[in-house]
């Protein structure tokens, strides 16, 4: 029997839990879909965060990267640099090792995806140190042509359409950086990668047209897909799933699955990797070794 390697779970099934030291924030709670308890979860964590009006998350360090995603209303993340008040379509990167914390300005609760790695241990704290507080800094906004801007960035859906890659919609001079990857009905926008500074995680936005399909595939790293708009059927490990809007799921090493929009529009999803695909081989294709097998005449 194959072993489960994969998480789904839904939007309606939600549960928002303050995090396990209640220190660590005000009104700060989070819905953890992916962690060290997950079948098949080695290198993730993913969570969805929520932080109400006038809450706040304590400066701390970590010893693992934060790639994040704002989904709802506006939250401020400050660092020894200074303060960014971030909205939806934002996204960005904490280093290892760099103090932060986060709070709510706003009149209405923020919402951001969350994903770390190497995955928090709850032996060693879920590995967050306390550290003394930042003072709170009059924020300014992600501007992602700002050549200062190191670890900050910005993504509309109409950025992973191909006729809006011109200039003059471009939030960034045009440059591999912002290159849109387009194949077999599916568009591909990196976010978070080593270009803005990670080196253990990648971040990026995927949509398939409504003749988008991915067959049975696999990697040598784990992922996770938070689903943003359509409907979409996926199968993990064999197992069919219908997935839409506010839906997460995560396939491990070696569980082998794919993707099929079945909706009347495009699906699109916020999609995270750790570790870092290597240079090569990051695909492994089940059609492409049966396609072998049918020329070779030889099952194994």
């Amino acid at each position: 029997m194959t072993p489960k390697r994969h998480v789904v779970a839904y939007a309606a099934d939600a549960q928002f839990l303050p995090p396990p030291d209640p220190r660590a924030g005000q009104g700060f709670t989070r819905w953890t879909i992916v962690d060290e308890n997950s079948p098949g979860a080695v290198h993730t964590e993913f969570s969805v965060c929520a932080l109400e009006p006038g809450g706040s998350v304590a400066t701390a360090v970590q010893s693992y990267e934060e790639c994040f995603y704002v989904i709802q209303g506006s939250v401020i993340v400050q660092t020894p640099e200074g303060a960014t008040r971030l909205v939806p379509g934002d996204y960005g990167l904490l280093p290892l090792g760099v103090p932060h914390s986060w709070r709510n300005e706003g009149s209405e609760p923020a919402r951001w995806a969350q994903m770390r790695a190497p995955q928090p241990r709850s032996s060693y704290a879920h590995d967050v140190y306390a550290v003394p507080p930042l003072p709170n800094t009059e924020p300014g906004t992600v501007d992602p042509r700002d050549p200062r801007n190191r670890n900050f960035g910005h993504i509309e859906a109409f950025n992973m359409e191909v006729a809006n890659q011109r200039q003059e919609h471009l939030a960034q001079s045009a440059s591999m950086r912002t290159a849109l990857l387009v194949y077999s009905g599916i568009t591909v926008k990196m976010m978070v990668d080593s270009d803005l500074g990670a080196l253990l995680t990648t971040m990026f936005m995927v949509q398939y047209d409504e003749a988008g399909v991915a067959g049975p595939h696999d990697h040598p790293f784990e992922e996770t897909y938070l689903f943003l708009e359509g409907e979409a059927e996926a199968v993990f490990d064999g197992q069919t799933y219908h997935l839409k809007a506010g839906d997460v799921a995560f396939a491990g090493v070696g569980c082998v699955h794919g993707f099929k929009n079945i909706g009347n529009g495009p699906v699109r999803w916020l999609e995270t990797q750790a570790p870092q695909p290597p240079g090569r081989h990051s695909y492994r294709f089940v059609r492409d070794w049966d396609y072998l097998k049918s020329i070779t005449g030889h099952d194994h």
